[in-house]
């Protein structure tokens, strides 16, 4: 599927350029005995959006891709790099303000317990200056599917699916330009999983709201983004159009993620990629390749000393399809 496509980056909703975010471990000690160490979340990571676009990052947990989501909304403040919406520079108090929304991953968790589904509605509307926030609650609550009849009822007597609709409905209600989600569907039963995402789907395409899907489930990615972002240990390692990319996955990371997808037809026997060993410390990640402690097709000094720029394939007419903007960051991908 494709809802749009970006011509430039002259049309883009979100731009981000050379992100960098770095976290500092241990407390007061820690730092009096100099044992402090840097993590680097997220190191030099860049990327569009278009409107009426999906983008989706993904990669294994711990690969940086909440942590874009969060300092995109101004939970963490970038320590390097740029982020622009509609073309204009965003400030952390401008970002806090920004029509930019995140579903959180657990709806349990972001809905107050002790509040109606009613009043957890009708506060991001009367920030918003909405006098009529009774219509305005009745039409959010269908809109996601809920009868508006729960509104006077507690997120406790809802199940996952439920909350996670409620948690939809109040980021609606700010009329954001973005939506970010993060891990939408995890936790939740497989068959709720395809509601939820064909809700996303289908409320992104009727309101022309962009969507940006933080996930390291493969098969959501697939069924709701038109193009798609891989992330390991804070950057990104290929990038290209879905199906381009699941079709034709350039990087070795990308391809062991996608040996992990489970076929239902076992007629398909599909060949499992094991990576090796352990991720590397993430305040101490390697010089080179930051993929070279695991990678099968590691080939000496070259992934060890030097991290190879995304870069699109010269050689293979088989990959990437040119103009697709399809890249890999490998030192074999041409091969």
């Amino acid at each position: 599927m494709s809802k749009t496509t970006l011509e430039s980056d002259q049309r883009a909703v979100l731009e981000v350029e050379n992100l960098q975010k770095y976290f500092t471990s241990g407390g007061r000690i820690d730092r009096i005995f100099g044992e402090q160490k840097t993590i680097q979340a997220v190191e030099d990571v860049s990327f569009h959006l278009g409107k009426n676009e999906t983008l989706a990052l993904i990669g294994e947990s711990g690969c940086g891709k909440s942590t874009v989501a969060k300092t995109l909304i101004g939970i963490h403040e970038p320590t390097e790099g740029e982020i622009r919406f509609k073309g204009e520079l965003m400030t952390p108090e401008k970002v806090r303000t920004s029509p930019i929304q995140l579903i959180f991953q657990d709806a349990s968790e972001s809905l107050n317990q002790k509040k109606t589904v009613g009043s957890i509605l009708a506060t991001p509307l009367k920030l918003n200056g909405n006098n009529n926030t009774n219509e305005r609650i009745n039409e959010l609550l269908t809109k996601v599917g809920l009868d508006p009849s729960v509104k006077n009822r507690h997120p406790g007597t809802f199940s996952g699916g439920q909350k996670q609709r409620i948690a939809i409905a109040r980021a609606l209600a700010s009329d954001p330009e973005l939506l970010i989600a993060d891990e939408p569907v995890s936790g939740l039963d497989v068959s709720v999983q395809a509601k939820i995402i064909n809700l996303l789907d289908k409320l992104t395409s009727e309101m022309g709201v962009s969507l940006l899907v933080i996930s390291h489930n493969l098969g959501v990615v697939r069924t709701i983004s038109d193009r798609v972002h891989i992330m390991y240990m804070g950057e990104i390692v290929e990038k290209g159009d879905t199906e381009d990319v699941f079709e034709r996955p350039a990087h070795p990371y990308t391809r062991a993620l996608l040996s992990s997808i489970h076929v239902p037809d076992p007629s398909i026997q599909m060949e499992r990629v094991e990576l090796p060993g352990e991720l590397p410390d993430p305040s101490d990640p390697p010089e080179g390749c930051r993929f070279s402690t695991r990678c099968p097709q590691y080939i000496g000094s070259v992934c060890d000393e030097v991290n190879p720029e995304l870069t699109e394939s010269s050689s293979n007419s088989e990959w990437p399809i040119q103009g697709n903007d399809h890249c890999s960051a490998c030192h074999k991908h041409d091969e």
